[in-house]
């Protein structure tokens, strides 16, 4: 008479095989299989990460990531278009993809106290003032925005009330001994914010100032993309650009901009998002066609 396998090594036995072949169908034949569904021609070069090369062959980084084209004390390389900021680590950081998390109503900066080293961060508003002047200085046009002030941080003030009457004023991005962007306000003189005041009585209003309703420094220039990895500048920008590099490169300005539309990619299936300029690709076809008079 022929034993029978105990009911519990019998389950055991069963999941034993199963485990075995899992293993093999979803830890050997599944990877190869998507391996080689990777390496088909038309898709093999995004499954290795998109690089991109220069003309002998040297890989310097990926269609897909942004980078900085920055020298090494961090200020813009004239010869070549410079990529949208980035929140994520000390700039296109893949490991710490991610925004700022700064939103619209981000508008007062906290100003730096002595001896505390959570101060001193500016609020998204000034970022965003502070990187238009930046721009605009670079590419020589008129890098004011609204609710900024000329020194670029936000034209914010902090007006606190006693019974219905404006009783004091202070700009509360603009931190002592700086200058107020407004030496009064409904008749009340405007101070300078002092670090480590609270001023969470007053009633934040922002000044929208004189500055044009479509300023010339694109906003893509001066906010940084959700995930801090985004490849591209809108066409926009690119043109804002395109007189500098130019120059930079000892071409004309016409020259340059056509290989910004070679570079300039359609929106997603025609109606999805916006248009953009890969500026990776764009650099590397400038030093192809016009290698800069520059080392």
């Amino acid at each position: 008479m022929k034993r029978r396998i105990p009911h519990w090594a019998a389950q055991h036995l069963a999941a034993v095989r199963v485990v075995l072949v899992l293993t093999v169908v979803l830890g050997l034949l599944y990877p190869l299989a998507l391996t080689a569904v990777a390496l088909l021609p038309g898709l093999d070069r995004q499954a290795q990460g998109s690089a991109a090369r220069t003309a002998d062959g040297r890989v310097v980084g990926s269609s897909l990531i942004g980078q900085s084209f920055t020298d090494a004390k961090g200020n813009p390389v004239p010869r070549y278009f410079q990529s949208r900021p980035s929140a994520a680590g000390a700039g296109y950081d893949p490991t710490a993809s991610g925004a700022s998390n700064l939103g619209p109503e981000n508008t007062v900066d906290l100003l730096p106290t002595p001896g505390d080293p959570s101060s001193g961060k500016p609020s998204l508003l000034t970022q965003v003032c502070a990187r238009s002047l930046a721009v605009g200085a670079l590419e020589h046009v008129d890098g004011s925005r609204p609710y900024c002030t000329e020194d670029g941080t936000g034209a914010v003030l902090g007006v606190i009330r006693t019974g219905g009457t404006v009783s004091s004023v202070v700009s509360l991005d603009q931190a002592c001994p700086a200058v107020p962007f407004l030496s009064s306000y409904q008749g009340v003189t405007v101070r300078c914010a002092t670090p480590g005041a609270d001023y969470g009585a007053a009633a934040v209003v922002p000044v929208r100032g004189d500055a044009p309703a479509h300023p010339a420094v694109p906003a893509d220039a001066v906010t940084a993309s959700g995930s801090g990895l985004d490849p591209q500048i809108s066409p926009a920008y690119a043109a804002l650009q395109a007189p500098r590099v130019a120059a930079a490169r000892g071409t004309t300005t016409a020259q340059v901009l056509r290989l910004v539309r070679d570079n300039t990619t359609g929106r997603a299936l025609g109606f999805l998002g916006e248009p953009g300029v890969n500026v990776l690709a764009l650099n590397l076809a400038l030093d192809r066609s016009y290698p800069a008079k520059e080392a």
